[in-house]
C-alpha cells in the first residue's frame, strides 16, 4: 500500500525526534506509581509489530485530501472509550454494521465518496476534567480507560497499572484483524446492505427508511447487472477501506508504537491510520502537539468553544507547515449553543492562512450534560441542532463542512435521550452501559446519518 510519492513529512526541516516531547509539559499524563515498570512494558511494546502501517496511513491522507477539496465526506465514529470487558467478535462486528450503514446512507443521500474511520482498535485512554472523582461519597482517581485502570469504583482498581498498556495493545490487534477480515472478506459487499441491520434497529423509522435505501441499492446492482456492467469484477462494491484512529494521549505508548518508514524515512504512529488532539491537550508549548507534528499520520485536531482564530491559525501551523492536503483535520466540538459564534471567525482565519483542513464536527461533546437521573447524558436534538447550526456556517462562507465525528455503538443501549424512540431521562437507567460518555445506538446512529445526508444536500 505504500506510495513511491509521499507528501512531504509534516515536520518540515524542524528536527524532530520521537522523545522530544519528554522536555516538554504533558497534560493528562497517568500518574504511574512505579515508572521503572512502566518503562519496561513500554519498552516491550516498541518491539512489538506495528498495528497499522505508513502506506495505510498515506492512503488514507490522500482520501482526506479529497475530503479537504470538497470532494468527500469523513464519518469518523465508535465508541467513547474501548473496553477490556465488553471485547468480544459480536461487538466488533455490531459496531462496524453500524458505520457501514451510515456510510451507505451519506453516500447513497449525499452521492458523495464517504471515507470510513472508526474509533476503535487503541481508543483505550480518557482525559478528564479532575484527577479524582466521587463516587458514593468515596473520593477515587479518576477513571482513565482501561488502558491506565479500572472502572471499579475501589483504590486498588483505580490505581494506574502499565501492564494494562500491553493489554490494550493485544486487543487493538486483535480489533484490527477481525476488522480487516470482515471489510475485506465479504461481509462488506454492498449485496449483503440488508443483513447489516439489526433486528432491534429494523422496526424503527430509521430502520424502515434504511430498508427502502437497501432496496433501491438492490434495484440499482441488478441496473447495472443487466446493462452488462462486471460489477463481481468492481472491488470497490465488495470491500471497503476502513481506518483506525484515537486520541493520542499517553504518550509513552505513542512513542513506543512510532517507528521510521523504510520507504520515506519519514516517522510514523503505528498505533492507528489517524490520531488526534483533544481540547485539553492542545497547548500549543505542549507535548501532545510536539509529538503529533512529527508524525506522518494524519492528524485531528479537537476545537471547544475556548478556541480564538489566532489559537487555530498557530496551531495549523505547527501541525501542517507544509500545507498539505488531508494532513490535518480540524474537528470543532463547541456546542449547539456556542458554535453559530465561535466558528466562522476560526474557518475564516484557517482560510486566510492557506491551510487545506478537513472541517468536520463533533456534535457530541459539547452538548453533554448530567440529567435529573444523575446520568451523563446527551440529547438527540442539540447534537443535530449543532450540526445543522456547523452546515449553516460552511454554506454561508462558502466552505465545504467535510465530516462529522460521532460517539456510538451497535448495542441497543439507552445513553442518549431523545430520537425516534424518544428516550426519556427516567429510561437511561434500562441500558445505560457506558464506562465514561454516552453513546448514540444503532437506531439514532442511523437517524442521524439520514438527517446529515439531507444536509449535505443542502
Amino acid at each position: 500500500m505504500a506510495s513511491m510519492h509521499a507528501p512531504p513529512h509534516p515536520a518540515g526541516p524542524r528536527i524532530w525526534s520521537p522523545t522530544g516531547w519528554q522536555t516538554l509539559p504533558a497534560a493528562q499524563q497517568p500518574d504511574w506509581p512505579d515508572q521503572a515498570a512502566v518503562d519496561a512494558v513500554l519498552a516491550q511494546v516498541a518491539k512489538l509489530p506495528p498495528l497499522v502501517f505508513a502506506g495505510e496511513a498515506r492512503t488514507l491522507q490522500a482520501a482526506l485530501a479529497n475530503v479537504a477539496a470538497g470532494r468527500g465526506f469523513l464519518l469518523q465514529a465508535g465508541d467513547c472509550a474501548e473496553s477490556f470487558e465488553a471485547f468480544s467478535a459480536n461487538a466488533i462486528r455490531d459496531k462496524l454494521k453500524v458505520i457501514l450503514q451510515m456510510a451507505v446512507v451519506l453516500t447513497y443521500g449525499a452521492g458523495l465518496p464517504v471515507v470510513k474511520v472508526g474509533r476503535i482498535a487503541g481508543q483505550f485512554a480518557k482525559p478528564r476534567s479532575a484527577p479524582t472523582e466521587l463516587v458514593d461519597g468515596v473520593e477515587l482517581p479518576s477513571f482513565r480507560g482501561d488502558m491506565v485502570n479500572s472502572v471499579e469504583p475501589t483504590a486498588a482498581a483505580r490505581r494506574p497499572d502499565p501492564e494494562r498498556v500491553l493489554r490494550a495493545y493485544h486487543q487493538s490487534a486483535a480489533t484490527l484483524n477481525l476488522l480487516r477480515a470482515f471489510t475485506t472478506g465479504g461481509f462488506a459487499d454492498l449485496h449483503q446492505v440488508h443483513t447489516w441491520n439489526q433486528e432491534f434497529v429494523a422496526g424503527s423509522p430509521s430502520g424502515r427508511r434504511y430498508d427502502a435505501t437497501a432496496d433501491a441499492i438492490d434495484r440499482a446492482l441488478r441496473f447495472m447487472t443487466a446493462c452488462g456492467v462486471e460489477v463481481a469484477a468492481t472491488p470497490a462494491l465488495h470491500q471497503v477501506d476502513f481506518y483506525t484512529s484515537h486520541e493520542a494521549l499517553v504518550l509513552g505508548f505513542e512513542q513506543a508504537m512510532t517507528r521510521q518508514d523504510s520507504l520515506t524515512g519519514g516517522w510514523y504512529d503505528t498505533s492507528a491510520h489517524m490520531l488526534w488532539i483533544g481540547d485539553r491537550t492542545r497547548q500549543l508549548d505542549g507535548a501532545h502537539v510536539e509529538f503529533l507534528a512529527g508524525v506522518g499520520n494524519p492528524v485531528g485536531l479537537k476545537l471547544g468553544p475556548t478556541a480564538t482564530p489566532a489559537d487555530a491559525v498557530a496551531l495549523c501551523g505547527r501541525l501542517d507547515p507544509g500545507h498539505v492536503p488531508g494532513r490535518l483535520t480540524l474537528i470543532c466540538r463547541m456546542g449547539a449553543a456556542h458554535i453559530e459564534r465561535v466558528l466562522p471567525p476560526i474557518i475564516e482565519a484557517v482560510a486566510a492562512a492557506g491551510h487545506p483542513v478537513v472541517w468536520a464536527c463533533d456534535p457530541m461533546h459539547g452538548n453533554t450534560f448530567v440529567g435529573p437521573s444523575g446520568h451523563k447524558t446527551r440529547r438527540f436534538d442539540d447534537v443535530m441542532a449543532e450540526l445543522a447550526s456547523f452546515f449553516m456556517v460552511h454554506r454561508t462562507l462558502g466552505t465545504h463542512p467535510g465530516g462529522i465525528h460521532i460517539e456510538l455503538t451497535g448495542e441497543d443501549v439507552t445513553e442518549c435521550l431523545g430520537g425516534a424512540h424518544e428516550i426519556e431521562d427516567g429510561q437511561l437507567s434500562l441500558r445505560y452501559e457506558t464506562s465514561c460518555d454516552p453513546r448514540l445506538n444503532a437506531s439514532q446512529s442511523l437517524e442521524l446519518a439520514f438527517q446529515v445526508a439531507e444536509l449535505l444536500r443542502g
